[in-house]
């Protein structure tokens, strides 16, 4: 009992934190660094700024337009002055869109732009996701070579009982060379887990910012996080605040508003021009006119009708796509929740029975096979569990903050302080 006590204290105690120091990658700080020197957010970022000043744009007149020129009387001579036709002539025009288009056009260049930043909100949170869900990869990456170093030795003391024997008469040969053996894979494993480190750091990297090898330290050491929020709670939450749906909602209102001016293009627009006809010298009179030029939907039937229709068809297919987002929201966070539930519960089995139960049934064969009662292959059986065991114990926790981060991006809502709040 003295022994499995040892063994748990030294268990959770590597949990805890037994390799805590000042240099430990701090989630939280990667997520500020991406935040500011993302590519991805940052053209993300100017995007939405691009949208906004499409808005004024959308809103204004069009250009006014300004006509000059000279009419001459006859082709033998300059007759300015001289003819009564002779005249140089100058106007200005300007066109004026029925009442009530150009609000329509401003209407939908807002709901793009709004669209557009709600998509910037929803780069920066799979951002941060994605930086979640590699710095617990890495955090993985690093548990796993720190377990193969602890069980290293354990494989030494059955290297050491199995010398013993063969030293004593009491064993072969080929039970020193198999727990050498698997000491050995366990070598390799821990080279193949340095390999993973090294693909996560420049993973990272890229997605905060940074130059691929750039240098990172080791990830904090993590508990196992506590989501007090039921499934309805994230659903509603998600419902209300989730990019992926206010981006269709943006959508659906730009295609209203696309409809109405559809509607509008039935009426026509005007233009105002004022002309001023100079004929030089005192016998001939300037002149000057004022016109009104107004163009007619005449043919309503295949132009401004269809349009009409074309503008209902998105509308429906906005609507539609709307209706199909929040079904695969709801679809995505079901599957994050329950992986997030599940990991949780097998984390905790795994940590409160059956890490425990393992080591002190290996301590027992290993005691076992010190005196002769059983056999070497058992013994390592036995190890080589209990490394599963809590190698899959450290795969469940990472497992359960990746969901975390999952669904967390999902519901949309901001991140403050390393959490979703």
């Amino acid at each position: 009992m003295k022994g499995i006590r040892a063994f748990l204290a030294l268990f959770f105690l590597f949990v805890l934190g037994s390799f805590s120091s000042a240099e430990d990658l701090k989630l939280q700080h990667l997520i500020q660094e991406a935040l500011k020197n993302s590519p991805e957010i940052l053209a993300s970022e100017a995007r939405a700024s691009a949208a906004e000043h499409r808005i004024p744009q959308a809103g204004s007149l069009p250009d006014p337009m300004i006509m000059f020129g000279y009419q001459n009387e006859g082709w033998d001579r300059y007759t300015f002055g001289k003819e009564p036709d002779a005249q140089w002539m100058f106007s200005a025009s300007q066109m004026f869109p029925f009442p009530g288009k150009r609000s329509l056009k401003e209407e939908m260049a807002s709901q793009d732009a709004q669209g557009v930043s709600i998509f910037h909100e929803a780069v920066k949170l799979k951002t941060i996701a994605r930086i979640r869900e590699l710095y617990f990869d890495l955090f993985l990456a690093y548990k796993t070579i720190d377990l193969i170093r602890e069980r290293v030795s354990l494989f030494s003391r059955i290297e050491d009982a199995a010398l013993a024997r063969y030293s004593a008469g009491m064993g072969m040969q080929v039970e020193v060379l198999m727990a050498q053996t698997e000491k050995y894979m366990l070598l390799e494993k821990e080279e193949m887990q340095k390999q993973k480190v090294q693909s996560f750091e420049a993973m990272l990297n890229t997605t905060v910012g940074r130059n691929v090898n750039s240098p990172l330290g080791r990830p904090a050491e993590q508990a196992l996080s506590l989501q007090a929020r039921s499934l309805e709670e994230l659903l509603t939450m998600a419902y209300d605040h989730s990019p992926e749906i206010r981006i269709k909602q943006r959508m659906v209102a730009a295609a209203e508003a696309r409809v109405r001016m559809a509607e509008k293009e039935y009426y026509p627009d005007f233009t105002l021009a004022g002309s001023y006809f100079t004929r030089g010298g005192g016998q001939f009179m300037d002149m000057w006119s004022l016109t009104t030029t107004i163009n007619i939907p005449l043919y309503y039937r295949t132009k401004q009708r269809q349009g009409v229709l074309e503008a209902e068809a998105m509308l429906a297919e906005a609507t539609k796509e709307l209706e199909a987002t929040r079904l695969m929201v709801a679809s995505a966070i079901r599957d994050a929740y329950s992986m997030y539930t599940t990991s949780g519960k097998l984390a905790e089995l795994y940590r409160e029975g059956l890490i425990p139960k393992t080591y002190q049934d290996f301590e027992s064969v290993l005691a076992a096979y010190m005196t002769g009662k059983t056999e070497a292959l058992t013994v390592i059986s036995r190890l080589k569990t209990l490394i599963d065991f809590e190698t899959l114990y450290w795969v469940q926790v990472t497992e359960h903050e990746k969901a975390m981060a999952r669904f967390e991006a999902m519901t949309g809502l901001v991140e403050t302080g390393g959490r979703v709040q």
